[in-house]
């Protein structure tokens, strides 16, 4: 039995679908890119010691994530219901979209492995600092000390 042509109804759900998982695909292409440069400046700010920027920073990337994968949660189920509609993925443009997504995460990953690396180093200085200030030499009180205080008062005169 030959495979019966779609009909026109069903086109249209297919270009829906697939116009809707393009769109979806490249705002977290956007968030991705977003997400990478919040990192970019985190490290520049990790490097400079600013910990408000790292903490507006931090702050940035945490929101960020969120809408990640709140926007996957929607491309998964698109992304079934492209592979039901379009089963010999004669679509392009998707593809590239897909090496692109997974050229940046892999980007973000990197980025955040050296601003992670980087902070080490720097809360490594900061406890061998806080060590060296609190390990100083100590002076005596003078309050302290006996050494050449009067130990008896003449008050006959």
């Amino acid at each position: 039995m030959p495979a019966r042509p779609p009909t026109a109804e069903e086109v249209e759900e297919r270009k829906a679908i697939l116009k809707r998982f393009r769109r979806l695909l490249e705002e977290k292409r956007r968030k991705f890119r977003d997400y990478l440069t919040v990192l970019e400046k985190q490290h520049e700010m990790i490097s400079i010691d600013n910990v408000d920027a790292m903490l507006a920073h931090a702050e940035l990337e945490q929101g960020i994530v969120a809408e990640i994968y709140t926007v996957q949660k929607v491309i998964d189920p698109l992304e079934e219901m492209y592979r039901a509609a379009y089963p010999s993925s004669a679509d392009v443009e998707i593809p590239k979209l897909q090496a692109d997504l997974a050229k940046l995460q892999k980007d973000v990953l990197a980025q955040n492995d050296r601003n992670r690396e980087l902070l080490k180093v720097r809360m490594q200085e900061l406890r061998q600092k806080v060590q060296g200030l609190q390990s100083g030499p100590r002076k005596a009180s003078v309050y302290a000390a006996e050494a050449h205080t009067a130990k008896v008062i003449d008050i006959s005169q």
